[in-house]
């Protein structure tokens, strides 16, 4: 945490977009991302998801064939680059919603430095096709869904280094950024559906009132604020709960699992480490050499810096 990826500096803004004209009503609206932006968790009566992208072009009043929604379910920050931005740029949105990251968190390959590029490029791209883009950066997930301690922690400092990622290209573009992890209720279970994974229709309409105040922020006029009264939804059944449990719950643990153990078997070695010796410099080692001064005439590597953003 706190390296230099090479994307800027700083913490997230809350922006305004350049070319907003007060008072104006967006007409066009893009989403991109994965699962949460997909709407699950807030399903209706027939089985189709809503969620936070139907709510906030509700809000804005965007005509239904203005309103596009790029996401899949498993999304990653590069599927987001990759296949669905140039559906989004097509579009011409006057706002964009990137909802994405947490998948990148969950894999074995997680790697910030190319989130941060996928990332950067898509916002990038978006800003300059004229959208308002707006991202989010993520709550600490061990907090809604229960997982052991190692686990927990493994996954924390994951969606740390992806919220500093998000942090950094938010912060170089000034694209407003909603923090998931201040919004009020944020870790209420009211917040989140049956698989503690996706917000619940009442998080979905968290989600959408916070979107449609960063607009608001931004210049735009919002003509029908996200009301947090929930409606129109199909309230999930005690089956429901107990065949997601069965169905996805437990396979879904067992999956990422696999991917994070290994990240939390070094988080827990580096623990014993640093609480066997605090000062850092691990076991004494029986006739070994002494540590060489770095002043002696050698000069210390510089670390090597990031390249520039594609586009830059």
């Amino acid at each position: 945490m706190g390296e230099d990826i090479g994307y800027g500096n700083g913490t997230a803004s809350n922006g305004t977009a350049s070319g907003a004209d007060r008072g104006v009503v967006p007409r066009r609206l893009a989403v991109l991302g994965d699962s949460t932006a997909v709407g699950l968790g807030d399903p209706l009566p027939g089985g189709a998801w809503r969620g936070v992208g139907p709510l906030v072009a509700g809000a804005l009043r965007i005509e239904p064939a203005a309103y596009l929604n790029c996401s899949f379910t498993g999304a990653r920050m590069g599927c987001v680059r990759t296949g669905q931005l140039p559906a989004a740029l097509a579009h011409r949105p006057d706002v964009a919603l990137v909802i994405a990251g947490m998948n990148d968190t969950l894999r074995s390959d997680f790697e910030p430095r190319s989130v941060a590029a996928d990332l950067d490029r898509v916002v990038t791209g978006l800003t300059a096709a004229g959208a308002l883009v707006l991202t989010v950066r993520f709550h600490d997930h061990g907090r809604v869904f229960r997982l052991p301690g190692s686990l927990h922690r493994a996954l924390r400092s994951r969606i740390d280094a992806l919220n500093h990622v998000i942090d950094v290209v938010t912060a170089r573009h000034a694209a407003p950024c909603l923090d998931l992890g201040g919004l009020p209720g944020a870790y209420e279970l009211t917040s989140w559906s049956v698989d503690r994974l996706h917000p619940s229709e009442f998080g979905h309409r968290l989600l959408a009132s916070g979107f449609t105040g960063l607009v608001a922020e931004a210049g735009y006029r919002v003509p029908e604020p996200v009301s947090l009264t929930c409606s129109g939804g199909a309230a999930p059944s005690t089956a429901d709960h107990v065949g997601w449990l069965v169905l996805k719950g437990v396979p879904w643990l067992y999956r990422r699992g696999r991917d994070l153990v290994p990240h939390a078997a070094g988080v827990m070695l580096r623990g014993a480490l640093r609480r066997a010796w605090p000062g850092g410099g691990g076991p004494p080692v029986s006739g070994a050499a002494p540590a060489r001064d770095p002043g002696d005439g050698q000069r210390v590597a510089r670390r090597p810096e990031a390249p520039a953003p594609a586009g830059a």
